[in-house]
């Protein structure tokens, strides 16, 4: 069985099979995480004589040899091997400073199990335990170093945080089993497909299967590509980073082994885009966007003109956010690889996306999302999907709550739905008490109400993190625009003058700035976390974008949400919220009604209308005329919009940043 807290590198044999189904169990029923390596992962240098020996990891647990042979000398020189590997690995990732060399933790960290014991498994159970937080903090370390889920030693450091600002911030993270599968498992096809939700890890697992294969066949020809142009600049740009942090002797040899650009590409550089690089190396006919010429309909021409004697020029393709590209694109991907495709893409990018269920058939799906606390995940769920209302705004069926990463339980003849999640590493520190989201009502005129709410809620967090700073903290307004902009201007006043921090306005710098509070409305977190977000909206209202953004803005943060509305505007919904919330923060669970099949239809039905009611073409020119944007600056502003945007329906954002554009545009002129 495939599941999230088990990793098995080990073949299967008679010897060992007993012991590895005892365990596989034990992780499953017990929620514990245990991988069972021969050599450590990430690196093919190591190898060992001595093959019927196993080793079991697992945190706040000592590393644990197990013998399935005749032991003897031979078992005991593949302990030596291993641990002197072991400390190589150490050494390489600058681990040895902080945990010491082997003397200093071996007695303490390693066990072994004979092949005389009459129970492996229990023998393992009873002798693997720690106790010691600061040992088990140092076996976790090396677990990380085995698995190739490698930490920033300085930033996590080896002692102990004292803080709970502290505690997940330097939270030792280690691969779950469906990620060190997708990482280390030899592929089973030519397209190996990861999905999830947003959060759990993809772009960081493609980067991570990029080093093994560059650095695992040295004369691989690799595509790196996703469809948005700006995040595909700003891959190539963390790539050398991602190297040099994983110790990649390697030099990048881009445009020669190594290629990272978005899909399409211009006709002027044939290394500017996938597509682009594909046409030229089959001497095809290169297709520029146009009114009739597609992106579908381009890789499609492509596919036909192709010869099918003709060879793959490339050795592997990886694909970021491939919910943005069509099907062709990623066949003429896979009709130019020799080897695999690996193929990473979101479940939904939208709450009200129309279709789950056809997307949950991939090789890994990775259902449990990293960045976010399971109780505030399942709180932006809820209120997102308007779950906690009698008219429900979106409903999923059993599978795709599956994968979504709920555990689903029906009470009442299956009326009553109760949903629960998996808890996370990350998050076993805190405290149960302490809530992942606090609902916050204010009175009065609500500008000033909320600002003071929020300078308040500021002052509270850095009394109770002695450890916070600035850029710890992001205040996202959820309100139309005038009213988020005369919110954010008050707080860039009031926040330096009561609690002497700058206040970033990231609506107009466009970027999360060192040292300095985050502000802006919705557009501008994609890719953000913050320990601490403070999410602002007056008025909760039943629009499916302003949902969806709500819903992102709350799974912004990794600690705690805050979610400040005003009591008057939203009085007939507020008692059910909180009574939804108040299940979520102390018992970890969403109870809800099942709509009927006549509501699952009229919900399908409207959420099909609202998704067809208005092209992006449509928004773009309806924004131009209300903006009186000049008739000669509206196609290149579009095709701006385009890129920097994409295709996301949000006519706020397109008209925000449509006048963002605009004035620009005219200062060029003058």
């Amino acid at each position: 069985m495939s599941n999230s807290f088990f990793f098995c590198q080990a073949e299967k044999n008679h010897s060992n099979q007993d012991f590895i189904e005892k365990i596989e169990r034990y992780a499953v029923e017990n929620k514990e995480q245990i991988y069972l390596i021969s050599k450590p992962l990430g690196d093919s240098r190591y190898s060992y004589e001595y093959e019927s020996a196993l080793v079991v990891l697992s945190p706040k647990r000592k590393i644990t040899f197990i013998d399935f042979g005749e032991g003897g000398p031979d078992f005991t020189d593949f302990i030596e091997d291993f641990i002197e590997d072991l400390s190589s690995v150490s050494d390489k990732y600058r681990y040895k400073d902080a945990i010491g060399r082997p003397r200093s933790w071996r007695k303490s960290l390693v066990t072994e199990v004979e092949s005389e014991e009459p129970d492996q498994f229990d023998s393992w159970s009873s002798e693997s335990h720690l106790t010691d937080p600061a040992k088990q903090r140092i076996a976790e370390l090396l677990v990380s170093l085995l698995t190739g889920s490698i930490n920033d030693i300085e930033k996590v450091q080896a002692t102990l945080p004292a803080s709970l600002l502290d505690k997940v911030k330097r939270k030792i993270l280690l691969f779950d089993g469906d990620q060190t599968r997708f990482i280390y498992e030899k592929p089973k096809s030519d397209i190996i497909r990861i999905q999830g939700l947003s959060g759990t890890g993809k772009t960081e697992l493609l980067l991570h299967k990029l080093r093994d294969l560059y650095v695992n066949h040295s004369e691989s020809k690799i595509i790196f590509t996703c469809h948005n142009k700006i995040l595909a600049e700003h891959l190539r740009r963390r790539i050398p980073d991602f190297f040099n942090f994983m110790k990649v002797e390697e030099q990048i040899a881009w445009n020669q082994r190594l290629w990272c650009f978005h899909g399409w590409g211009s006709g002027a550089d044939v290394n500017s885009g996938a597509y682009r690089l594909i046409c030229s190396k089959y001497k095809l006919q290169f297709r520029p966007y146009s009114s009739v010429m597609t992106f579908d309909r381009a890789c499609q021409e492509a596919l036909v003109q192709i010869p099918n004697d003709a060879p793959a020029y490339f050795d592997y393709i990886l694909i970021d956010e491939s919910q943005d590209f069509p099907e062709s694109f990623i066949e003429l991907c896979r009709r130019a690889t020799k080897e695999s495709i690996y193929v990473a893409g979101d479940i939904f990018q939208s709450i009200f996306d129309a279709n789950i269920a056809p997307n949950i058939s991939p090789d890994h799906l990775l259902s449990k999302c990293y960045r976010t606390d399971p109780r505030t995940l399942m709180f932006a769920h809820a209120i997102g999907m308007g779950l906690f209302e009698e008219e429900k705004l979106r409903w999923l069926e059993d599978e795709e709550w599956a994968a979504c990463g709920y555990k689903v339980e029906k009470k009442l003849s299956g009326s009553l739905y109760r949903l629960t999640r998996d808890p996370l590493r990350r998050f076993e520190d805190i405290d149960e008490g302490i809530p992942s989201v606090i609902l916050e009502e204010v009175e009065g005129k609500f500008i000033s109400a909320a600002s003071t709410s929020i300078v308040n809620a500021i002052r509270d967090l850095a009394s109770e993190n002695p450890t916070l700073q600035p850029e710890d903290i992001g205040v996202i307004i959820l309100d139309k625009n005038n009213n988020a902009f005369s919110l954010a201007d008050n707080l860039a006043v009031r926040i330096p003058r009561e609690l002497n921090w700058p206040v970033n306005k990231a609506h107009e710098t466009k970027q999360k700035i060192p040292g300095q509070v985050f502000v802006s409305n919705k557009n501008n977190v994609k890719g953000l976390e913050f320990p601490f977000v403070i999410c602002v909206s007056e008025t909760i209202n039943r629009g499916y974008v302003y949902r969806n953004s709500l819903y992102m803005t709350l799974t912004r943060s990794f600690l705690q949400s805050r979610m400040i509305v005003s009591a008057t505007n939203n009085k007939e919904i507020l008692n059910q919220i909180s009574i939804g919330l108040n299940q979520i923060n102390q018992r970890g669970v969403i109870e809800v009604r099942q709509p009927s099949e006549e509501e699952k239809a009229k919900i399908k039905t409207t959420i099909r209308i609202a998704g067809t009611a208005m092209s992006f073409f449509d928004m773009a020119d309806r924004a131009f005329n209300e903006l009186e944007i000049l008739p000669i600056f509206r196609e290149s502003l579009l095709v701006a919009l385009k890129k920097i945007i994409g295709e996301e329906p949000d006519y706020e954002n397109i008209k925000e940043t449509s006048l963002y554009m605009y004035e620009k545009m005219l200062r060029s002129q003058v």
